[in-house]
């Protein structure tokens, strides 16, 4: 899928300046193997898989249960979006409001009287910071599975009393709340990357086992420098990544070089001629409020020159540090000149959105396992959306003072002729009379968001919008699944959110795909 969905309208003509984030943005173009189902910088579930092993090996480092090693990363149980219940450990999805839609207890998912027993209103706090944790991030991943393999673990180990809030073992007590500052501790150990007082050195093991298989973990595509170049061509560029120079070199160095491969289209140039302002160590969101000192890199050895950089913008520079209001005065543009692109829709999005108001564009990789699915099952989709068309009009001339009640038994015979399993999410919210009598709404919802996943779709669970779907469309103004489908886009479109006075149920997502004619 080349398309470019529309929350809010935007003028690609009136953009001044593009910005990209690096990890799971500028080289997200990589499709990813039917397996995978989408793709990323990073080759999933390659990276998750190392991710998730170093994730584990620390754990047994400072005191886990070596046994926990046996578990292996699985990519079809986790998705973005679910919330971690750090008082009785379980994984949550939910829709904006906070209504629980599915409730995973480990790998065992939560029905009825079981839920009820844990949240008697089907419902939480999200503004309880402190107990709920969303993992909104495709780094989250491999975290949201490492709960569900610990609980997993410790549910079923013969060693351990299970507890509503956590485990005990002899005098020990492990709460939930400790297991998950544990899991952080170990993502900050495995993930962070920081060039010591500018020396270069990497703190953080699955950077340092990148750079050493680069070929494994990170994709590369030739149609990355092309569409640079043409954006360059029509306005300014730069990148604001979080990570530090070393590893930031290092990734791009080896995403534009194709020396070495028969890619005589692609111009070879050093990656950072491309931006006109490159910022590494932004330590985004505090990058897009008050921000951090801005200082100067040098390139030749990786330090920071000391002091504040007070200069104008020097071509093929490169800063640490300092906001999203500096960004605009080196650039001399203002926020609403800037499409800024990223995967983080916290620290990316939200931030750049609501502080500076920058225009935004959302990378969800997922959208291609996403589209498929919806391709696949687009017969089933019509078929009930005919049924709910059929059984609006039964009761189209009834009121609240009509007794009698419609004939639905022809929608009954063919519901029934409809397999289980391939019955669309939405379905039972459909026909609501015919599919409530006849079969039980949370399994259809259950079997047909197995073909998503475990946890189902990123964005629905049912008709219900998830809580990442309602951020989507509250703040990216677009979004896709790689910034690269900006190639089949000539820089003058429009792109146009349909004028609609609220927005209505759709099957994937209630937002429109701008129309364009792609290659096949």
């Amino acid at each position: 899928m080349s398309g470019i969905f529309v929350n809010r309208s935007l003028a690609l003509e009136k953009i001044k300046c593009f910005g990209f984030d690096m990890d799971y943005t500028l080289a997200s173009a990589f499709w990813g193997s039917p397996k995978a189902g989408w793709g990323s910088v990073y080759k999933s579930p390659d990276y998750e898989e190392l991710a998730f092993t170093l994730l584990l090996e620390h754990l047994v480092a400072i005191g886990y249960p070596p046994e926990i090693l046996a578990y292996k990363y699985d990519p079809t149980f986790p998705t973005r979006g679910l919330v971690f219940d750090a008082l009785y450990g379980n994984l949550l999805k939910v829709d904006s409001h906070g209504n629980l839609l599915v409730c995973a207890h480990g790998f065992r998912f939560l029905k009825g009287a079981e839920i009820l027993h844990y949240y008697p209103n089907k419902f939480i706090q999200r503004d309880d910071m402190k107990r709920f944790h969303i993992l909104n991030t495709l780094f989250n991943l491999t975290e949201a599975h490492l709960y569900a393999c610990l609980v997993d673990f410790f549910t079923n180990c013969s060693r351990y009393v299970n507890c509503d809030t956590g485990y005990k073992h002899g005098n020990l007590f492990m709460s939930f709340r400790s297991m998950f500052q544990d899991v952080r501790e170990a993502m900050d150990h495995v993930h962070l990357s920081v060039g010591a007082m500018g020396r270069g050195l990497i703190v953080g093991c699955l950077k340092e086992k990148t750079l050493e298989n680069l070929e494994k973990y990170v994709v590369k595509d030739p149609r990355v420098p092309l569409l640079l170049s043409r954006m360059k061509e029509v306005g300014k560029i730069f990148l604001a990544t979080n990570s530090d120079y070393t590893y930031t070199d290092a990734i791009m160095s080896y995403l534009f070089d194709f020396s070495n491969e028969d890619k005589a289209d692609v111009p070879q140039r050093p990656w950072r001629s491309y931006f006109d302002l490159i910022v590494v160590d932004t330590r985004k969101p505090l990058f897009f409020a008050e921000g951090t000192v801005l200082r100067q890199v040098d390139t030749d050895t990786g330090k920071l020159r000391i002091g504040t950089y007070t200069g104008p913008l020097q071509h093929c520079a490169v800063y640490s540090g300092g906001s999203s209001d500096m960004v605009c005065d080196l650039l001399g543009v203002k926020g609403k000149d800037i499409l800024y692109m990223g995967d983080h829709i916290f620290g990316d999005i939200l931030k750049s959105k609501k502080r500076q108001g920058w225009r935004t564009f959302l990378v969800v990789p997922e959208l291609a396992r996403e589209l498929q699915v919806w391709t696949e099952k687009s017969e089933l989709f019509e078929e009930l959306r005919s049924l709910d068309l059929f059984l609006a009009e039964l009761y189209q001339h009834l009121d609240s003072g009509s007794s009698e009640r419609p004939d639905i038994s022809s929608i009954k015979r063919r519901i029934q002729l409809t397999p289980l399993p391939q019955l669309p999410p939405w379905g039972a919210n459909g026909p609501l009379g015919a599919l409530t009598i006849l079969l039980h709404p949370q399994k259809v919802t259950h079997e047909m968001d197995m073909c998503y996943g475990k946890m189902g779709s990123l964005f629905r669970c049912g008709s219900r919008q998830t809580l990442f779907a309602n951020q989507l469309m509250r703040y990216a103004d677009l979004y896709a699944a790689s910034f690269i489908n900006f190639l089949y886009y000539p820089f003058s479109y429009l792109f146009r959110a349909p004028p609609v006075l609220v927005r209505s149920s759709q099957p994937l997502l209630v937002t429109h795909c701008a129309s364009v004619s792609f290659p096949a």
